[in-house]
């Protein structure tokens, strides 16, 4: 693998990151359908109190011609430049370490041995990545995930695709192999956004990748303002379906598609054991008493 030093700086914010913490990516650049990962970015950085850890070389990882940065043209001078980034950050109090920015067009080993490293500097307890692609599915339907990695409670409970097939790789699907190679807990949910909706700013998308996240790692994310923008967004959408003969029928086709297909694929649910059974009211009220009490005691509740 190749030598990560040098890739990236790291801040004085980085002596006092706590060990164990959750790490969170999500990288744009290629196929961001629905603009979920670019959403789930901004949402994150705009809502949590963040610091940056480590910013990565730039000019090492970007190629300017093929995504050019924006400068401001102002009347007869150049008024502002911004730049690319790729930083990984501390979100205080909330979701631990969270990995952002363009994905990287040139050295994928050596910046997933940078990512590797700061992982193991900073005894990253789990990994968690989110990306999106354009999928033949309607809007009228929860959008569904596919789930890879190394934990299986995550991928039987939520993957609700899982092809045998060869797929154009993001620079996190590096990540997760290597990392899946040295057993460290890893996990990538590919949003299956409606196809028609791919180059939109789909407000559920990122609704869907907060879920996401919530289910690898545990925190809660307040999504109320995120889906009220998506109602909103799905009463246009329907609007013009409504009013567009040809639109209704492929919705129709799409709807009728994806329920044959949920019908043959169902998703154990979470809730039942092994053998599909329900828990007991008595037994859910036990364990509930049981993650209270290891809250109190300041526990881990995963511990047991």
């Amino acid at each position: 693998m190749r030598d990560p030093d040098g890739l990236y700086t790291l801040s004085s914010v980085a002596a006092d990151v706590p060990q164990g913490l959750h790490l969170v990516a999500g990288l744009t650049g290629f196929a961001d359908a629905g603009a979920a990962v670019t959403q789930l970015s901004d949402y994150l950085l705009e809502t949590l109190d963040h610091e940056i850890v480590a910013e990565f070389d730039v000019d090492a990882l970007l190629d300017y011609r093929a995504r050019r940065p924006t400068i401001y043209f102002d009347q007869d001078h150049l008024s502002d430049y911004r730049p690319s980034r790729l930083n990984l950050y501390l979100a205080k109090d909330e979701i631990g370490l969270l990995l952002t920015g363009f994905e990287p067009d040139f050295q994928w080993e050596r910046f997933t041995a940078a990512v590797m490293q700061l992982i193991e500097r900073f005894g990253v307890k789990t990994t968690t990545w989110v990306h999106a692609i354009p999928m033949p599915v309607p809007h009228t339907r929860q959008i569904g995930v596919t789930v890879s990695g190394n934990r299986t409670e995550l991928t039987d409970a939520m993957s609700i695709w899982k092809p045998h097939t060869q797929v154009p790789a993001n620079a996190l699907h590096l990540v997760e192999y290597r990392l899946q190679q040295l057993g460290h807990p890893t996990v990538g949910f590919v949003l299956l956004i409606p196809h028609y909706l791919a180059d939109t700013e789909f407000p559920l998308a990122a609704v869907k990748a907060l879920e996401s996240v919530s289910a690898a790692t545990g925190l809660i994310f307040p999504t109320e303002s995120l889906r009220e923008e998506g109602r909103e967004f799905i009463s246009r959408i329907d609007d013009q379906i409504d009013g567009n003969a040809e639109l209704a029928r492929l919705v129709g086709t799409l709807e009728e598609r994806h329920d044959n297909y949920m019908l043959d694929n169902p998703l154990r649910s979470p809730l039942t054991d092994e053998d599909g059974e329900l828990p007991t009211a008595d037994a859910i009220a036990a364990e509930l008493e049981n993650f209270l009490a290891i809250r109190r005691n300041g526990e881990d509740p995963k511990a047991g």
